[in-house]
């Protein structure tokens, strides 16, 4: 049976419009007919969309239409933020991201002080990271990682994606933006540990 690419081309676009986070290719494949080539079917998505203010981009190991970047200064908008990330929060979540799985006691290792309870639950409300399994030492510490909606709100495909700092001073993306950036979890985990210190955590100290 013949497979109409234009069809399926539509139907491929649709799917990913309509979805709420990234589709992975296990889900757009079950969708479309059968000897549809899925990869050839998203090159020329993605090209169509190159140059167009809404770009296919693959993020989280799956597929989704994200606003060009070089349109993002003109679509900044202000809005209300009901909790920002506190210093010490953002060290947490650097840690994790570029040191997982690490333990709660590494974590306060790495930083120098103590983490206090607060701040992993927050971590946890954000959708940004989970428990992930236990550490086989004495008392079976529980471990932590960074989870698929982290990747997706800061852009990455997969964690070897993270950059380094000095990539980012190179793009001009730290503190480019308020709230939390990548910049800031970056430069976060590279900060040397007498800089972290005196870092206040969200309502308390840690």
């Amino acid at each position: 049976m013949s497979v109409d690419r234009g069809q399926e081309l539509r139907l491929l676009e649709a799917l990913i419009f309509a979805a709420d986070k990234p589709v992975d290719e296990a889900a757009l494949t079950s969708r479309l007919a059968e000897g549809s080539d899925l990869q050839r079917l998203l090159a020329d998505l993605e090209e169509f969309y190159r140059h167009r203010g809404v770009n296919l981009v693959r993020i989280a190991g799956g597929w989704c239409f994200r606003t060009a970047a070089d349109l993002a200064p003109r679509l900044m908008l202000e809005r209300t933020v009901s909790r920002k990330l506190s210093r010490a929060a953002v060290e947490t979540l650097a840690i994790i991201a570029y040191h997982q799985p690490v333990t709660r006691a590494e974590i306060e290792e790495i930083r120098g002080v103590a983490l206090s309870r607060g701040i992993l639950d927050v971590l946890m409300e954000s959708g940004w990271v989970r428990p992930k399994g236990h550490r086989p030492s004495p008392g079976r510490p529980a471990t932590w990682v960074t989870t698929e909606a982290f990747l997706a709100h800061f852009g990455l495909d997969s964690l070897a994606d993270l950059p380094g700092i000095e990539e980012l001073k190179a793009a001009g993306l730290l503190d480019a933006r308020p709230g939390v950036s990548l910049g800031e979890v970056v430069e976060a985990a590279s900060a040397p540990r007498d800089q972290l210190e005196d870092a206040g955590g969200i309502g308390e100290d840690g």
